[in-house]
């Protein structure tokens, strides 16, 4: 299959490289176009200097990119992949964006004679380069079924939630349940190092019980030892809550423990952490302990 895939970040770099090895027909664009031609020295296929004319003929477009303008650039943009993109081709974005800008694309798309998923994913940088992102995806049935087989050589978990707004919709769940559960995870090591445990044998015990997570399992022992370069930035984080907190005031959810986390992610900025991973909240914690 002839594939474009828009994007190779700390995500978009290893996915586009599944790609390939699963046997696709592929062509890369990056805004830095020096990180695409060592993308194709590394796995093969061919590199294009504007999104349309990587677009040019796929049956599958991908992207994964920043924020909601850099995704109407890539897609609808002077230069855009909808410029040159054939009829019943599927644009597929990874990004994790506003729902609005999904239904927004998917009915331009839809104008044009082509599709839309909204396809953003979890699982991080490791998730991306071990192939096991969970992908939760919003479109038509239609879309969905040209797309997910060509997702599954990067997912192991991937599943249509319903129409266009749909997978952006769920992804905020995601990152709104993060949040609070890595601040409680914070507090609770912060907790078990005043009253003179040893954390590590707390969490041993604890995570064989009802307090168990991801984040729990993964990141305790980083998070103890204050290394910050494992995972999803700070920066990152408030981007993705910022639009969490935007849906939630437009569809009247209250959230007053994402509202908090952000407020303290802000801090973990001024103390410089703009580029921690999300497990830095236990170091404002430790900082309001000392």
């Amino acid at each position: 299959m002839r594939i474009a895939f828009l994007g190779l970040g700390v995500m978009g770099y290893p996915m586009a490289g599944h790609l390939e090895r699963a046997g696709h027909d592929l062509v890369v664009y990056n805004r830095t176009r020096e990180k695409a031609q060592r993308w194709v020295a590394e796995y093969g296929g061919d590199s294009a200097p504007t999104p349309a004319e990587a677009a040019a003929n796929a049956d599958l477009v991908f992207a994964c990119v920043g924020r909601d303008d850099d995704v109407r650039e890539v897609a609808i943009g002077r230069h855009g992949a909808f410029v040159t993109m054939r009829r019943d081709a599927v644009f597929v974005d990874h990004t994790t964006a506003s729902a609005g800008l999904a239904r927004e694309l998917a009915e331009d798309a839809n104008r044009r004679g082509m599709h839309f998923v909204d396809a953003p994913v979890s699982g991080g940088e490791q998730g991306a380069k071990n192939g096991q992102l969970t992908i939760m995806c919003g479109g038509t049935p239609a879309a969905y079924a040209k797309a997910e087989p060509v997702m599954t050589v990067y997912a192991r978990q991937c599943r249509l939630m319903g129409d266009a707004g749909s997978g952006q919709l769920t992804k905020m769940v995601n990152q709104i349940c993060i949040a609070g559960l890595i601040q409680a995870l914070s507090e609770g090591l912060s907790f078990a190092r005043s009253a003179g445990l040893d954390p590590l044998a707390v969490v041993e015990v604890i995570s064989k019980g009802a307090a168990q997570s991801w984040q729990m399992e993964n990141r305790h022992q980083s998070m103890l030892s204050g290394q910050f370069r494992h995972g999803f930035a700070v920066e990152w984080m408030r981007k993705d809550l910022a639009i969490c907190l935007e849906e939630a005031r437009r569809n009247g959810t209250s959230l007053p423990v994402t509202a908090l986390v952000d407020q303290f992610y802000a801090e973990v900025e001024k103390m410089g952490g703009k580029r921690w991973d999300t497990s830095s909240l236990i170091a404002r914690q430790e900082n309001l302990r000392n």
